[in-house]
């Protein structure tokens, strides 16, 4: 995959089926939008996701300043599905203040050489958000390309969207946020060095941390999936600043594998959620604390015999 970030010029491109859009999370809405672009690479056109890379270093004030997926996951699963150009483009002052027809001729027609597009019913785009679905359908004729409006997806109810999917994070309902999602959930990343209370209580755990920009669900265990290299486990994991040990000023994912006795500091893992188990707590003793992942352990290998 042809993958461009931090710039607005992306150099002479084959012709092109584009989505725009946020593509945050890659939920059933997108790729709803993905499935319609990737349909159009049999009539010669590349598949194109033009969208505005999010920025990891912003302040971090709320569930709407993180990201379901970093812009390297969103990469990694772009690509898997097939897409042929990511164009991530910082939103500049340049590009911010484009008016809507002139975005259109110069960055759509002129550098993606865009011949199909797929979008939303709520796209906007341009100056102040004036350009919409509407307008691109008016001006495909006079820039030559056609246009799919894709209406919203639903469930329970509700369009399915990032902020949807959030809220189900935010309430650990995991469950809901794989249904939202199309797909489970998911944490990846370095195996780091803990400080291994999990070994002396007979318990060796994985530790990751996440970057900041990654949306982590509601503090508490959850029963996991874990993927190391071609072999997958399951587990819970703890999510939150594990407390029972003190000392933890971010929230890390802390994982025990069942059924693994290995070492695996410094190796890449994926961490899928399946289900919400407890909220993080506070214990009296490490005593009391693996009493409570033993239960949990219990909790977690029944439930996986059913999956």
């Amino acid at each position: 995959m042809n993958y461009i970030t931090g710039k607005t010029s992306f150099g002479v491109m084959a012709p092109s089926a584009v989505s725009l859009g946020k593509f945050d999370g890659l939920h059933r809405g997108h790729q709803k939008l993905l499935q319609h672009i990737l349909e159009q690479k049999k009539n010669g056109l590349e598949a194109t996701i033009f969208t505005f890379a999010s920025n990891p270093t912003r302040m971090l004030s709320g569930l709407s300043a993180q990201n379901i997926l970093t812009n390297e996951e969103r990469r990694e699963m772009l690509a898997k599905a097939g897409v042929d150009n990511l164009l991530e483009c910082p939103f500049v002052p340049e590009i911010a203040h484009m008016e809507p027809e002139r975005f259109i001729e110069e960055v759509l027609v002129g550098q993606l050489k865009m011949k199909f597009a797929a979008v939303g019913t709520d796209f906007h785009f341009g100056y102040q958000r004036r350009g919409d679905h509407a307008m691109l359908q008016k001006l495909a004729p006079k820039y030559g390309y056609t246009v799919e409006v894709v209406e919203k997806e639903q469930s329970h109810g509700r369009d399915i969207s990032s902020t949807y999917i959030r809220e189900a994070l935010h309430d650990g309902n995991v469950k809901l946020a794989n249904e939202l999602l199309g797909y489970r959930y998911y944490v990846s990343g370095i195996v780091l060095h803990g400080r291994q209370i999990g070994r002396t209580i007979g318990m060796p755990t994985t530790n990751l941390l996440p970057p900041q920009e990654k949306l982590l669900p509601k503090d508490g265990v959850y029963l996991t999936r874990t993927f190391v290299k071609e072999d997958e486990y399951y587990g819970i994991t703890n999510v939150g600043y594990k407390p029972t040990v003190g000392g933890e000023t971010r929230r890390g994912v802390e994982t025990y594998l069942f059924d693994f006795d290995g070492d695996l500091y410094g190796q890449d893992l994926m961490v899928e959620f399946i289900e919400f188990r407890r909220p993080e707590q506070k214990f009296q003793s490490l005593d009391e604390l693996k009493a409570h992942i033993l239960s949990d352990m219990n909790w977690g290998k029944s439930v996986a015999r059913q999956i």
